[in-house]
């Protein structure tokens, strides 16, 4: 089996360079300078360990693979990315080629389901991070990742279990789930957080609006039928098993979503967290304003480009509060 990660950016870099410092075969898709910087020095994963070093080839399109039989693709970019990548995905590698989407929020399984027969979607719990290309750092240790996988929309088979049994002997961990998008989506309830930390910082999250969007989300879900696992089945599937600790050299500052501001992308991911609780809000008739509300100022910070925590979480609040309708009279 050969992995091919596609999007080998903070989670992706860390996953597939893990894979490969272990011995598995690995080669990555990347952009830019990242890529550059990979192709000339090979990718670096800092960790609170140290530093290692993996030389791993990496292409810029997947019409730069050589693709063969045995090979899996490993989905690994941002979801306002994943039609780009599934069309290029298609013509150059056929619709036959397994897809493990190592992707939060839960749209990207169908959309690759749409054009190709094996998809599987992958819970990820990794805290990592990327801002310098070539460079990529895995704040957790000794585990790095937690990534439980199971077939979408349900099942599992036997590259559920090669695909587990490989991340499990590269200083990751993952379970084979059947039910794995009941997991996703108690993920994508974590997620809504994200845009919180982005606008206003990562301090942020734990505060008043983080319960707001969280509720609403809950609401939207249950309106819809669809099951996600407890607080209590996620506080016990990660236990202590992700232990942050100082990666010389870097400091933590935010999840996915704040390095998306950071770097200056032009483009978050909201819309596929956030954003999929307002889509089922409007089809199941549950109000969702906190969630649109962020959907809308993080997507306007990412086209603006404004710095990453350069929001007021009181002025958030404070609107929110103005666009409720007033209270019935008694």
């Amino acid at each position: 089996m050969r992995f091919v990660v596609y999007g080998a950016g903070a989670v992706g870099g860390v996953v597939g360079g893990r894979l490969a410092q272990h011995g598995h075969d690995v080669e990555l898709i990347a952009r830019g300078p990242h890529r550059e910087a990979m192709a000339a020095s090979g990718l670096r994963i800092d960790s609170p360990e140290g530093s290692v070093t993996v030389s791993v080839p990496v292409h810029e399109h997947p019409g730069g693979v050589d693709w063969r039989p045995g090979d899996v693709v490993i989905l690994a970019m941002k979801g306002q990315d994943t039609e780009t990548a599934l069309l290029a995905l298609r013509a150059a590698a056929g619709a036959e080629i397994p897809i493990v989407c190592l992707q939060n929020g839960v749209a990207n399984e169908r959309r690759a389901l749409r054009r190709f027969a094996d998809v599987y979607g992958i819970c990820v719990m990794c805290p990592a991070g990327h801002l310098e290309p070539g460079v990529v750092v895995a704040y957790s240790s000794p585990l790095a990742a937690l990534l439980d996988i199971g077939r979408y929309p349900r099942g599992a088979d036997d590259l559920c279990e090669a695909v587990a049994a490989a991340v499990n002997a590269s200083g990751m961990e993952s379970v084979v789930r059947p039910d794995i998008m009941r997991w996703k989506h108690a993920k994508l309830l974590m997620n809504l957080g994200n845009a919180i930390g982005a606008l206003c910082g990562p301090e942020a999250r734990g505060g008043p609006l983080n319960e707001l969007v969280r509720d609403e989300g809950e609401a939207c879900l249950r309106a819809a039928g669809i099951d996600f696992a407890s607080a209590d089945e996620d506080r016990a599937r990660r236990a202590d098993k992700l232990r942050l600790a100082p990666v010389a050299g870097h400091s933590r500052f935010g999840d996915s979503s704040w390095q998306s501001l950071a770097r200056g992308t032009g483009a978050i991911e909201t819309d596929f967290l956030n954003g999929e609780i307002v889509l089922l809000g409007r089809r199941y008739g549950v109000a969702t304003p906190a969630n649109a509300l962020l959907q809308s100022l993080a997507t306007r910070a990412a086209v603006e480009r404004q710095p990453a925590g350069s929001v007021d979480l009181e002025e958030i609040l404070d609107r929110l509060r103005e666009s409720r309708p007033p209270a019935p009279p008694p």
